[in-house]
Order: C-alpha cells, then sequence, then structure tokens
C-alpha cells in the first residue's frame, strides 16, 4: 500500500509557483465554503487597525512587505498567538500564496511538543503502486512512463553521532495540521543569491501544504541536527532543550511548493508526487546573527537537471523516521541504486530506491555520492516501508526554489 511518507503524526494561484509570505490576516477566506462568496480583506475590521511597524514586524518575524490585499494588524497577531491558529474552519484555511501565516511564536515548539509531533504516525492507505504498468514509453524520454521491478530493501542505517559539520545538513521539519502536530524531514541547501550564507530548506510539498483538498499548514518550523547526540526518546524530556536543538528553531518566513501539488496533491496513491517539493525561507527563534547554513556549517546544492536514472549510480535518502519500528529521535539513511516509478505517463517518472525508512522521512534529500548534491526529497512508500519514491526535480521545482532565493 502507499501512501505519502509524512507529515508523521503519533483556489488557485495564477502563476505556476505558489509562494507565501507570513502575513497575519485571520480575517481573510481563501477557500469557498460552499457556493458563498468570500470576505474581501477590506471588508474586515482589522482593515483600519494599526499596521505594525517596521520593529514590530521585525519582532514578530514577518517579511518587510505584507500583501496590500490582505492587511494584518497588531490585533490579528496577538489572536494568533494566543491560539487563533488553531481555528481550522474551512473559511480559514488558507490556501492561496499571499495567505500563508506563521509568525514566530517563540516556545510553541518545546521539547514535549516536538517529541509528541513524533507519535502522531499518520496512517493513510490506497491501491498498491507496485500494480502500475511497468514497461512502455509515452515518446518524451528514456524514463518517462515505465515502472521497473520494485527494488529490495535496504536496511536503514542509523547516522553516526554527534552530528556536526561532518554530517549531511539534515534536520526535522514540524508542523501544524488539522490532524495534529506533525514531523517532515528536510534539508539545508545552498542559496546562490546568497554563497555561504543560505537561509533555504528542500522538503516535500506535503509537508507544508495538504494539496488539493486544503491549505498551508501552520507552525512551520525546522530544527537542524535534532538531537544530535541520538538520545533516546525516553530522555528527551529530562535534558535541556539546548541538547535537542543546539543549532536552534528556525521559523519559516516564506515558502514555496509547486502548483502542481497545490491543484493535485493527496495523502494517498502518490496524488501530485511527480512534482512534491517545497521551499521555506527560514529565520531563527532567538534571532542569532549567523545564517542557517553558518550555523550548520554546510549545505548542499539542489541539481535541477533531473537527470535520467542509467546515468546515477546511487542515491541516499536521509530523513528522520518517525512510525514504526522507528520513534523520530536519530537521522537516517539508506543507499541505493536508483529505479523508475511512473505515476502517471504523462508526468516525469520519478526515482525510487530499496529503504526501510518510514513516516517522518518525507522531505529528508537525496543525495549524491560524496553529499554535495540534493536530486530529490522523499515523497511516497509503503505505509509498512520497504522502498522509497521522490520526484525528479525539474522546471516546476525549480521555478519554486528561485522565487524563494530572490525574497
Amino acid at each position: 500500500m502507499s501512501a505519502h511518507f509524512g507529515p508523521a503524526r503519533r483556489r488557485r494561484p495564477a502563476t505556476a509557483v505558489c509562494v507565501v509570505a507570513a502575513a497575519v490576516a485571520l480575517t481573510a477566506t481563501a477557500c469557498d465554503s460552499g457556493g458563498g462568496e468570500s470576505k474581501k480583506a477590506s471588508d474586515s475590521p482589522s482593515s483600519q487597525a494599526k499596521q505594525p511597524s517596521r520593529g514590530e514586524k521585525e519582532k514578530s518575524g514577518l517579511p518587510d512587505e505584507l500583501p496590500k490585499k490582505l492587511p494584518s494588524s497588531l490585533q490579528d497577531l496577538d489572536k494568533w498567538r494566543n491560539g487563533g491558529w488553531k481555528n481550522w474552519d474551512r473559511d480559514q484555511w488558507l490556501r492561496e500564496a499571499k495567505d500563508f501565516v506563521n509568525p514566530i511564536i517563540k516556545n510553541l515548539w518545546n521539547k514535549k511538543r516536538m517529541k509528541d509531533a513524533d507519535g502522531n504516525d499518520r496512517k493513510v492507505r490506497d491501491r498498491d503502486i507496485d500494480k502500475s504498468p511497468s514497461g512502455g514509453k509515452n515518446g518524451t524520454g528514456e524514463d518517462e512512463g515505465v515502472t521497473d521491478p520494485t527494488p529490495p530493501k535496504v536496511k536503514a542505517k542509523a547516522v553516526k553521532l554527534p552530528y556536526g559539520k561532518a554530517t549531511p545538513p539534515v534536520g526535522k521539519v514540524f508542523m501544524d495540521t488539522p490532524k495534529g502536530a506533525m514531523v517532515c524531514s528536510g534539508t539545508v541547501v545552498k542559496d546562490p543569491r546568497h554563497p555561504g550564507k543560505s537561509n533555504l530548506v528542500a522538503t516535500a510539498g506535503h509537508c507544508v501544504h495538504a494539496g488539493k483538498k486544503g491549505g498551508w499548514y501552520r507552525n512551520i518550523v525546522f530544527v537542524p541536527h535534532y538531537n544530535p547526540k541520538g538520545l533516546p526518546n525516553s530522555r528527551l524530556n529530562s535534558v535541556p532543550k539546548k541538547q535537542v536543538a543546539p543549532k536552534g528553531i528556525w521559523w519559516a518566513k516564506y515558502a514555496s511548493t509547486t502548483k502542481h501539488w497545490i491543484d493535485n496533491g493527496g495523502e494517498i496513491g502518490g496524488q501530485g508526487a511527480s512534482k512534491d517539493f517545497a521551499v521555506l525561507r527560514v529565520q531563527p527563534e532567538d534571532k542569532r546573527a549567523a545564517s542557517l547554513e553558518q550555523t550548520v556549517g554546510k549545505a548542499v546544492r539542489v541539481n535541477f537537471k533531473t537527470p535520467r536514472v542509467k546515468a546515477i549510480s546511487r542515491l541516499s535518502p536521509y530523513g528522520y523516521p518517525a512510525a514504526p519500528p522507528y520513534d523520530g529521535s536519530r537521522m537516517y539513511s539508506c543507499t541505493d541504486r536508483p529505479r523508475r516509478l511512473s505515476i502517471d505517463p504523462k508526468l516525469p517518472t520519478m526515482y525510487r530506491v530499496g529503504c526501510t525508512m518510514t513516516g517522518g522521512s518525507s522531505g529528508g534529500g537525496w543525495l549524491s555520492p560524496g553529499g554535495t548534491e540534493l536530486l530529490s526529497v522523499t515523497s511516497i512508500g509503503p505505509v509498512g516501508g520497504g522502498w522509497l519514491a521522490g520526484a525528479r526535480l525539474g522546471p516546476d521545482a525549480e521555478r519554486a526554489f528561485t522565487t524563494i532565493s530572490k525574497k
């Protein structure tokens, strides 16, 4: 049975990329609840409220420029911090690019809350991907429309402790969803516009947005090298937070995913998986001066050239699997020769490798030999583990990345 891996749990943008700014606009409605017209932001009482000053935006983690059609206010921000983000009414489940809400709420993600997110394993099931037609081509390339035999299982190996500069720049992505707090994985990637000082994180689209039946998730953060000493879950509540997240908690200030994921993504059956990719621009909760790349000690370059399967000797997915038999406390990886998996012959063929990682590893980077390039992120796999599949990062993914890089 196939499922999108993670986020593990214990309508229409005009452009090809859905880009979001962390603006507070609680009165704006992004989805129609049943045929009625949505209220205009200008009709909201908050449109007359005092707007945050530059200093207040800085303190709250808001961008300098807020969307003109979605005015935010200090009053709205207070409502959000005091629990307004828990409102998952359909009219308030913000869907469009301009509606993403992610102001910093200090200490929201404490040790217990991060640990509990690992326990909320989401169990979703659908048709067996392995019964997809194998062989055949649609005329667009040697990989398109082809599914290779299921790869043998490759047992995931725990990454060497403690995590440091020699460790791949991988961490955990936490978010709030209508089903509770959930967890994915992410990777620090290079930003060509800020050499050596990147604040970009690559992850899966389904780790930040629900797809065609929902909207943007909330309180999205990245924790690089989570639990670097590999302490068991039973000890995490008894140690200082500094030992669990020594490199800080980084809040998403902007986010971007593909329009294909927004329009087609779903929890089951690989819906939208062929372009299941997202990028976050993050900022530190503790307002440290160093960038994410400087803090972690490295970042990897994203390869958008979609190399053919035959041109790749091996790929290594990394992540923090949280569904049994794993518990989300350790980073793991698998290394295998990639195969082809076709969900739809009209869409790009995905990479697939043997790997026993489970839910929670979603969004984790697939690194090249040597670990210098990211070629994919984990998207789907069978509920019980055995293999992983990730999108080949082409033009849509590159547009999402470039738009965030320009922010």
